[in-house]
């Protein structure tokens, strides 16, 4: 698996017994993302999927809405000084006429795995403008078939085998099938990697798709999904009151505690079908 995962050696205590052995852990490294050379943003991920990581994020912030927007995405050579490629720098092209990110989306210090929104340079900026409303999306789902999107998720968690570490966000069709599925220490990369490779595949805007997530429904991947077109979110744990806030707002199907046959619809519980 690369550099997703490292090698550690730690002292296992077991049942009064201790031992030393090498353990898998899921890897953690920065990566910053330029846009036409000017350094964005940094944020905290695991290696792997890095250009759909970027163009996601540039969904999410409403710098880009289609795949003709982008001219091109490319690891920069020589980011360290002696010109080794860390593969920790990249940065993206923009189509002729496509506006730079505004000053405002600059973070003031980094993205961690754990919080998107650290750093940003103002609360204002949050909420983007997006592309599309997914407000009149015609999707209907049945709860048996959402109830059943946790399970696919965890199987389709490869890297998660082995560590134990990561989340993940996945895509699926109203029929329950699996579209995408990427994982990351980070929430909001693992659903900004998802949002990417759509991007890149030209399927923007989502409709008629669900997020699912591995952990809580916070405001930002709430955000984000609804930048991308897609009109529901689950999650297997609690939303936050702002999540739910921009959710009813936006249009967007929100839905926490998914687990087993049970789950709370948060916003616009319309689209579910539970006959």
């Amino acid at each position: 698996m690369g550099r997703v995962t490292a090698r550690r050696r730690v002292l296992r205590v077991r049942d009064g017994e201790a031992s030393y052995r090498p353990d898998t852990l899921a890897a953690e490294e920065p990566m910053e993302i330029r846009v036409g050379g000017r350094p964005l943003t940094v944020t905290m991920r695991t290696p792997g999927d890095d250009f759909d990581l970027a163009a996601g994020f540039l969904v999410s912030e409403g710098v880009v809405h289609t795949a003709e927007d982008v001219a091109g995405i490319r690891y920069c050579a020589g980011a360290t000084a002696d010109g080794s490629n860390t593969y920790n720098v990249v940065d993206i092209g923009l189509a002729t006429g496509v506006a730079a990110p505004d000053a405002s989306l600059e973070r003031n210090f980094y993205t961690t795995s754990s919080c998107g929104l650290c750093g940003k340079a103002s609360l204002d900026a949050v909420r983007t403008t997006a592309a599309w409303t997914v407000a009149e999306d015609p999707l209907r789902i049945s709860t048996d078939t959402l109830a059943a999107l946790p399970d696919k998720l965890r199987a389709a968690q490869r890297v998660f085998d082995t560590t134990g570490g990561l989340h993940a966000a996945a895509l699926f069709a109203p029929t329950g099938e699996l579209l995408c599925l990427r994982e990351d220490v980070g929430r909001h990369n693992a659903v900004d990697k998802v949002i990417g490779h759509a991007l890149r595949e030209g399927h923007l805007p989502l409709r008629g798709t669900i997020l699912m997530v591995s952990g809580r429904a916070s405001f930002e991947l709430v955000q984000k999904a609804a930048m991308a077109g897609i009109p529901l979110l689950a999650a297997v744990s609690a939303p936050s009151s702002l999540a739910v806030d921009l959710a009813a707002e936006t249009g967007l199907t929100l839905v926490g505690f998914l687990r087993g046959t049970s789950m709370n619809i948060y916003t616009h519980d319309e689209r579910l079908d539970t006959a």
